[in-house]
């Protein structure tokens, strides 16, 4: 472990040089979740043309996105094993490497089975890029800290959200969707280059090390599915695949389609949405380390963001809701204001790696976020899946409706599944 590590393992930074030792490595590694984030996000402003030059339907592109959940999904054991196993410069420096090749990947192949392996590459390289600083930050800090950082992690790893609203847009708009992955490519070496020179490797214990790595695997099934953490892996499971499929991949398509709005004033829409995301996690964090209400906090912002995708789906024109008003058009202020609403309550999902780590050992805090990240990603993978025959059967409106309802089932299991842990 570094000297800034030792530091904070003992106590808080009492200093701001101290404190600058600790969090700038983790801000440099939060980096890693920013460029995750624009990645895949990237369709959401570039469905039309990416479905277009690879000769799939809207529809279809969803399906090969998912694959890129799946492949996320699927490296979350192997990761968290290996940032126990080999330390966090170690792993995220591989990660980088890997995420490099799939962007070139994604910029120079054509065709759907191109583009699907690309998605695929891609995922397994930014599979580790939220663990990498949260595994870090859950070794030095105690649980009370750790809700506070993994929120701002969190917020700074969103901003990769931002790059991809009216940023990315303006870049597709004029220099095509493949300048996108071009740019993220270029982004993957900076970062790496900054966490060669700012990030020191922590070694894992003689008992870490002698330990077989399949017994390492099976140990994060078993974390995953213990009562300590299985109603926080229900609610993982819906709460990010709702989040990303809003902004990941539908919510463009609907101000497009549904409000017939172009690219960049999409692009611009979907900003604030954005901006909640990336804000919402630190101001969760700051609330949860005062009120600590964490599972309420959890229920709460869940239930909120549920709601307002049935609002969405009403409020269309033709909605019910439009219907019970004579047949007005209700602004795209309304569509925007929603999925500000719905970004600002769903923000509230890092608190579920504070609940995941406050029952685990420093030494298992690899293994137990890769658990909850693995549910985060394979929900992605499995309800992005499902949203594309859902799409192509009935429509836009019926994702909304789709999502809000799995968002619904979750929370009432998570509330059921931690109802004797209070919070």
């Amino acid at each position: 472990m570094s000297k800034a590590g030792s530091i904070v393992a003992q106590r808080p930074p009492a200093t701001y040089r101290a404190a600058l030792l600790f969090g700038f490595p983790l801000l440099v590694l939060a980096l890693g979740h920013m460029l995750s984030n624009l990645l895949r996000t990237l369709p959401a402003v570039a469905t039309d043309v990416i479905s277009v030059d690879i000769g799939v339907t809207a529809a279809s592109l969803a399906s090969l996105t998912g694959a890129y959940h799946i492949a996320f999904a699927a490296g979350q054991i192997p990761v968290g094993v290996a940032l126990d196993r080999y330390g966090v410069r170690t792993v995220s420096l591989t990660l980088f490497a890997i995420v490099t090749a799939g962007a070139v990947l994604a910029a120079t192949v054509g065709g759907a089975s191109g583009f699907l392996a690309a998605q695929v590459v891609l995922g397994i390289g930014c599979c580790g890029m939220l663990l990498c600083p949260m595994t870090l930050a859950a070794k030095l800090l105690t649980p009370q800290q750790f809700g506070l950082w993994s929120g701002l992690i969190q917020g700074v790893g969103n901003t990769g959200m931002l790059l991809s609203a009216s940023p990315l847009a303006w870049l597709i708009e004029h220099h095509g969707w493949r300048a996108g992955f071009w740019a993220a490519a270029i982004f993957a070496v900076v970062i790496a280059a900054l966490v060669t020179f700012f990030v020191s490797n922590e070694s894992p214990g003689p008992a870490m090390t002698r330990r077989a790595i399949r017994s390492e695997a099976r140990e994060v099934v078993r974390i995953g599915l213990s009562p300590q953490l299985r109603g926080i892996v229900v609610l993982a499971f819906s709460s990010f695949a709702a989040a990303i499929a809003v902004r990941g991949l539908w919510g463009g398509p609907w101000l497009m389609d549904m409000r017939h709005l172009g690219r960049i004033e999409a692009g611009n829409a979907l900003l604030p949405l954005t901006i909640a995301l990336v804000v919402g996690p630190m101001i969760y964090g700051i609330v949860d380390r005062r009120s600590g209400s964490r599972r309420k906090l959890l229920v709460v912002g869940h239930l909120v963001a549920a709601l307002v995708l049935f609002v969405v789906a009403s409020a269309r024109p033709g909605g019910w809701m439009s219907q019970w008003l004579g047949g007005a058009v209700l602004p795209v202020g309304v569509d925007v204001s929603a999925f500000l609403l719905f970004g600002a309550a769903i923000a509230v999902q890092p608190l579920l790696f504070a609940m995941g780590r406050a029952v685990v050992s420093p030494e298992h805090a690899g293994k137990a976020l890769a658990a909850i990240n693995l549910s985060f990603f394979a929900g992605a993978a499995v309800v992005q899946s499902l949203t594309s025959p859902i799409a192509a059967a009935w429509g836009l409106p019926a994702v909304m409706v789709f999502l809000g309802a799995v968002l619904l089932v979750a929370t009432w299991t998570f509330a059921f599944l931690t109802r004797k842990s209070g919070g």
